[in-house]
Parts: C-alpha cells; sequence; structure tokens
C-alpha cells in the first residue's frame, strides 16, 4: 500500500533528509526484508524492552561502545535465521565503498532486529541456506525515498493477536522545525486495536485520516480491557516483536540517542495492549543525522514526546495498510473487517 502525503511531509521515515528505505520479500515464504540507509553515518542507540529480542550489533550501539555511527539498519522476519539479511545490506554498502575504515579496511556498521514469523503458514523449506541475506542485497539495492506500508519487507509475514500485522511508518515535526520519522513492523504477541472493534489504541495520536479515523470507542467494557495474546496460553517467547526505527535529523550524542530511544518505546505503549511482555522482542533502534542542534534537556525532551506519537501514529498504520496472508486460517487484515 502506498501511503498519502500529509501536508509537505510524505509522512514517511524518509521525511528525514538522507534516509532511504527498500523492502524485499518472497510471497511463497511469507517473509522479507526492510533495510535503512543512510547517506551519510548516522549516530544511533538502542534500547530493547521485550523479553525475547534477536539483534545484532545491539553491543556497538551502547553509548560506552568506540564506533559513534552507523551506515544502515536491517529489520527481518525469519526469527534467528533472519539475522543473515545484515550481511547483505553490508555486502551491497561494502560495494559502494561505504563503511567505517580502518586503514585500508572499510567496514559497513548494519545492526539489525528480527521478529518471529516462522509459523504463518510460508514455505520455510529453504533448504541449507535461509534466503535472508539475498533479500537484505535486495531490500538495499531498492532503497528509495518512497516506500510500501503494510505486508510489505520485514512485515509481509506479521501478524498480531486478531489481526494481520504489518509495516508502517508516520514522521513529524517539533515546533521548532526539527523531524522525526519512525518506521515500524508490528508482529505483536498483542492487539493494537481495541477489543473486536475497529478502534486502535493509538487514536489519540491519529493524524487526519491516517488509519482510518475512528477514534476509540464511547466506553470501554471489561471485555476490551481483557488480555488478547496470540497464542493463548500456548505462546512463547520467541514468536512474537515489535521493531522500531526512529530517525530524527536533530544533532544528538550517542547517549541522547539512547534516551531518544527510551522515550520513544512509549509510543509502544500507546498502540499496543499488552506490549514489552516477556513474550515479545520489542526493539527501538533511534538515529540521528546530525543537522539541526536541539536543547539538550527541553528540546530533547520535546523530540522525544513527538517521538513517541510518532511511533504510535505508525504502528496502527502498519496494521491499517495490512493486507491478509493467502493461506488456510490466515488471520484477517483490518480491511477485510472493517475497511
Amino acid at each position: 500500500m502506498r501511503p498519502k502525503r500529509i501536508g509537505s511531509l510524505r509522512n514517511l521515515l524518509t521525511d528525514i533528509s538522507g534516509v532511504s528505505v527498500g523492502h524485499a520479500d518472497d510471497a511463497a515464504l511469507a517473509s522479507g526484508v526492510t533495510a535503512i540507509l543512510f547517506d551519510s553515518p548516522a549516530v544511533a542507540s538502542i534500547d530493547v524492552r521485550g523479553g525475547g529480542p534477536g539483534t545484532r550489533e545491539d553491543a556497538l550501539l551502547k553509548p560506552e561502545s568506540t564506533v559513534e555511527a552507523i551506515d544502515g539498519i536491517v529489520l527481518s522476519g525469519g526469527s534467528a535465521f533472519g539475522l543473515d539479511a545484515a550481511g547483505g545490506v553490508q555486502a551491497w554498502l561494502a560495494e559502494q565503498g561505504r563503511g567505517f575504515r580502518v586503514r585500508e579496511a572499510v567496514i559497513p556498521i548494519v545492526p539489525g532486529a528480527i521478529c518471529f514469523d516462522l509459523l504463518n503458514g510460508g514455505n520455510k523449506a529453504w533448504g541449507r541456506f535461509p534466503p535472508y541475506r539475498d533479500l537484505g542485497y535486495a531490500a538495499a539495492n531498492a532503497a528509495a525515498a518512497d516506500f510500501a506500508l503494510g505486508s510489505v519487507g520485514a512485515g509481509l509475514g506479521a501478524t498480531t493477536a486478531n489481526l494481520k500485522g504489518g509495516l508502517g511508518s508516520a514522521s513529524a515535526q517539533t515546533e521548532g522545525g526539527v523531524t522525526v520519522g519512525a518506521l515500524a513492523v508490528v508482529n505483536a504477541v498483542g492487539s493494537v486495536t481495541v477489543g473486536d472493534g475497529p478502534w486502535f489504541w493509538a487514536a489519540p495520536f491519529e493524524n487526519g485520516n491516517e488509519f482510518g479515523g475512528r477514534g476509540l470507542p464511547p466506553s470501554f467494557t471489561p471485555d476490551m480491557l481483557r488480555a488478547r495474546l496470540k497464542g493463548g496460553s500456548a505462546a512463547t517467547p520467541s514468536e512474537n516483536t515489535t521493531l522500531v526505527v526512529v530517525v530524527t535529523d536533530a544533532v544528538l550524542t550517542k547517549a541522547q540517542a539512547k534516551r531518544l530511544a527510551m522515550i520513544a518505546h512509549t509510543g509502544m505503549a500507546r498502540a499496543i495492549y499488552p506490549v514489552h511482555a516477556p513474550l515479545d522482542g520489542d526493539v527501538v533502534f533511534a538515529a540521528a543525522t546530525g543537522k539541526k542542534p536541539i536543547d539538550p534537556l527541553f528540546g530533547l525532551t520535546e523530540l522525544g514526546m513527538v517521538a513517541a506519537n510518532t511511533v504510535a501514529r505508525a504502528i496502527a498504520r502498519g496494521v491499517h495498510s495490512a493486507t491478509a496472508l493467502p493461506f488456510p486460517g490466515a488471520l484477517p487484515a483490518w480491511g477485510n473487517r472493517f475497511g
């Protein structure tokens, strides 16, 4: 699904200048990869809140670690097999001469994270080597300013407790003109909608009718507030994850990027019910392209607030834009039930 513009913005992560996004996926596999690339290395960090994460290069992103900036971020399906996707993006960047220089050596720095989509009906009998490295290369090669939402890339095989999950994105600006964008792969153990109705938990933060304009229900019943969990009592810690990338054009240190990732996690709590469970691997990456200075206290707080709202919107858009997988017993998409 191609998103509509809101004002002068695309309402995408790529409203941050110097950022591009590409997808590669396989319909028969029911899985895919999304690559986020930076024209110039970006200061970045990570915050992990879920109990079952799968990440690559997360230690490098700690504020005390030496490397300050990264060349890209990779999100993938495939559970731990999907960690191979970063190698494909790394290979593509190496061909462009991009990376961290150690004398004559050039090493692209590409952190990543994965979500579990191995039981969604797709054919995962890929033989000796999983296809994610090649999908990662193809995703990097496809990176551009415009990209699709919904059941594409790393969101192709994503699901939630009651509806098809997907990939969403949104953007916003602070009052001072700093831009922030979010991209989310929604594969949560919980629900992004309220009860059995069309309302999104993120409704108070909706911009226009970007995810249906349904608002919230007039009141909340006990049934709406009960836990709806993917897999019910059989749910396991390795099956669910929401992956988020937040990027801003602000000037941030690595420690400030870490703080931005921490505040941005609030957006997950506004959009997914429940969230940050031992059954999830929820991850937020935060990156800064370093174009606009901000106040380190009030400015960073305001930026985090706007980023959290943008994350909530991106999550709702991912589910709103998704289409159902063409397999027996597949979860319905929001559009099938309410569109």
